[in-house]
């Protein structure tokens, strides 16, 4: 007889993985590249934390790459949907914020990980 196989939290996080690609897979927002996941990411957490965030805070962030890259990557986050920017006080100055559908997007993630912990007991 076999015995019973325990679900350590590897299988939570395997189960979270399975059920965000099948969110990935939902006609929603376009997919991103993995530089522009971890800019996502980047300025998902600044903006949990309430801080301001501009297109020049994120092209000096030397561990994303080239300023040239980060900003060809912002562009195509904005065309896609994920991103946009917003005026300050100073013009030239622009601050990125996540749209609607990139919050909605989070949500989804966050009752995926919810689902999955719950598969865990």
């Amino acid at each position: 007889m076999a015995a019973k196989r325990t679900n350590p939290p590897a299988d939570v996080y395997l189960r979270f993985l399975q059920l965000a690609d099948a969110i990935r897979g939902l006609p929603a927002l376009p997919p991103l590249d993995p530089l522009e996941e971890r800019i996502l990411s980047w300025i998902a957490r600044a903006t949990r934390e309430e801080e301001r965030l501009s297109v020049r805070d994120m092209m000096s962030k030397d561990e994303l790459g080239a300023p040239a890259t980060i900003h060809g990557r912002l562009k195509s986050m904005r065309e896609k949907g994920w991103i946009m920017l917003a005026d300050t006080e100073d013009a030239r100055r622009k601050q990125i914020e996540l749209t609607r559908a990139a919050l909605k997007h989070f949500e989804k993630l966050a009752k995926a990980m919810v689902q999955a912990s719950k598969g865990a007991g």
